[in-house]
């Protein structure tokens, strides 16, 4: 049995940012980064002292320069791997000035939610797409 009170804790935020047609952005991770070319919310690691929103928008201008409007905290997904733990919060965005470029990212695209299935998710998003999916809870409490 591995003692999870060892492993070192994550704090990452992702953006659940939509169009006016009911579009998510979602991104595929860099081919030399963990979990290599999976697909995600855009985001990524809380740094000390950084709001959880703060983050997310320094994250979204990092990796695709664009700048957003964090919404509302969507989900809250508690995730164990191997030798760490993800603290996940997800949030509700729009984007506020500019396009989409492939500045962090491998790749991005625009998709609805019944094509979520055609990507392959890290599986602490997977709760994320289950309740956007309809079939899991947002853990917000």
């Amino acid at each position: 049995m591995t003692d999870t009170s060892a492993k070192r804790i994550i704090r990452v935020v992702a953006a659940e940012i939509t169009d006016d047609h009911g579009h998510y952005l979602i991104t595929q991770r860099l081919p030399h980064a963990a979990m290599p070319l999976l697909w995600e919310f855009p985001g990524g690691k809380v740094e000390p002292g950084e709001s959880d929103e703060d983050a997310l928008r320094r994250e979204i201008r990092e990796e695709l320069d664009c700048d957003i409007e964090v919404v509302a905290p969507t989900a809250a997904v508690e995730w164990e791997y191997e030798t760490f733990r993800i603290d996940l919060r997800c949030f509700a965005a729009h984007i506020r000035s500019g396009t989409p470029r492939r500045i962090g990212v491998w790749d991005f695209r625009w998709v609805k939610t019944p094509d979520f299935g055609s990507y392959r998710f890290p599986p602490a998003d997977q709760e994320s797409i289950d309740r956007l999916l309809g079939a899991g809870p947002t853990n917000l409490a």
